[in-house]
């Protein structure tokens, strides 16, 4: 796990990982199409990346960090504002996929239970899906819904990585103690990557290292 501060950040990545990351979210990244229900994807035809998380764990907002645009995913203070699956085409090598949020929506239980069967079936079944982010906020650390999201991944052999958001938000002596029980937690999941991204939208940390390692995913 990268341990940030708001002056350093001690980086596991190369000065040459950091260019191809800061090259490929330099590209163009246009909003191509969002979907209600699995028969509205669109074509699997490059590699994708989901962002998965609670509602208003920054998902949006995470986006918009990392490909430098400020209004390219819908941010909302109301949580549940995302209510399908988004997909931004990032310079014809890569996709994103915001989804929607779980743990909480201003929706009946049908509509909320219809959203997240949608985004089950679609982590379960797409082929070209390459890597999940997991997003968990700094200041509440792993809730059952993550687990749950996390075991629904590990049964369906889907990589993801624990991407921590709002690290500004905590105190720095608090977070080795976090590093610590997400690490432990990981250990019982055999789809998660041992390492943990700590990130900042508001702040730019982790932006620069999250980008580089889903550089490694992307198209040639």
């Amino acid at each position: 796990m990268t341990i940030p501060t708001k002056h350093s950040i001690i980086s596991g990545f190369d000065e040459a990982e950091l260019e191809a990351g800061r090259l490929l979210f330099a590209k163009e990244c246009d909003f191509v199409w969002g979907a209600d229900a699995l028969n509205q994807l669109p074509e699997a035809d490059l590699p994708e990346v989901a962002f998965a998380g609670r509602s208003n764990v920054g998902k949006s907002s995470l986006v918009n960090a990392l490909t430098g645009r400020k209004t390219l995913a819908r941010t909302s203070n109301t949580p549940g504002r995302t209510q399908q699956l988004n997909f931004f085409n990032l310079g014809n090598r890569l996709k994103l996929v915001d989804m929607p949020g779980y743990g909480y929506a201003k929706e009946s239980k049908e509509k909320v239970e219809a959203w997240n069967d949608m985004v089950r079936r679609f982590l379960r079944g797409r082929v070209t899906l390459q890597r999940a982010l997991v997003l968990v906020d700094s200041r509440h650390g792993l809730k059952p819904n993550d687990h749950e999201i996390m075991d629904m991944l590990d049964r369906t052999a889907v990589p993801y990585v624990v991407v921590l958001t709002k690290i500004d938000k905590i105190k720095p002596s608090g977070i080795d103690g976090l590093r610590r029980a997400t690490e432990e937690a990981l250990k019982k999941h055999p789809a998660a990557f041992p390492d943990i991204h700590a990130t900042s939208s508001e702040e730019n940390i982790g932006i620069a290292e999250l980008r580089a390692s889903l550089a490694k995913l992307a198209a040639a």
